[in-house]
């Protein structure tokens, strides 16, 4: 399967807009309009730029398919790095999310490496989403129980999610393996 991340640009703005659907942003609130919608683009498109994280399409072959990301937060008094994805539905059920995931994890703990990051990946999918969850146990991560969540950051708005960690300076990986494929970064 030839799942890849680019980072976001200007030409994924239609991908946002497929991803703002009632059905694809059921466990977060609902689909914003248009005004926080280009505002929440741009925050994307500045992501690198900050330095504490990064915003990538998912690309099938050359199709847009999902998206997924990490930044930096604060996370109960310590510096985190926070993930999360989409799929769009035609694509889901195929193995992307793991791909990307997998893709994303490494990396994260490549950024890990730098002095003052953080240590940890954190995925907080709602208690009811149950297919990302599942993913995260995929992935590797491990499950530290149900939190109430802002979502989004700043909004004052909480949401009832369950909190996932990587230890980023753990592989995670079999022994005799000593990295991730990374043929899956564009």
């Amino acid at each position: 399967m030839d799942v890849r991340l680019e980072p976001w640009s200007e030409s994924a703005l239609d991908l946002l807009r497929r991803i703002n659907t009632p059905q694809m942003r059921r466990h977060v609130g609902g689909p914003e309009p248009e005004e926080r919608l280009l505002a929440r683009h741009r925050r994307y498109l500045a992501m690198p730029a900050t330095g504490r994280g990064c915003m990538f399409a998912v690309l099938l072959g050359d199709e847009l398919v999902g998206s997924i990301a990490y930044h930096q937060r604060d996370w109960q008094g310590e510096q985190i790095y926070e993930t999360g994805w989409n799929v769009l539905p035609p694509f889901q059920g195929q193995g992307i999310a793991t791909a990307a995931g997998t893709a994303l994890i490494a990396i994260v703990r490549e950024a890990a490496r730098h002095p003052d990051a953080p240590g940890t990946l954190h995925a907080f999918p709602s208690v009811e989403n149950a297919s990302s969850n599942a993913l995260c146990r995929r992935l590797g991560f491990t499950l530290l129980g149900p939190c109430d969540f802002e979502y989004p950051q700043g909004s004052g708005s909480l949401m009832r999610s369950n909190d996932w960690v990587i230890d980023l300076a753990d592989s995670g990986l079999p022994s005799g393996r000593s990295s991730v494929p990374t043929d899956l970064m564009a």
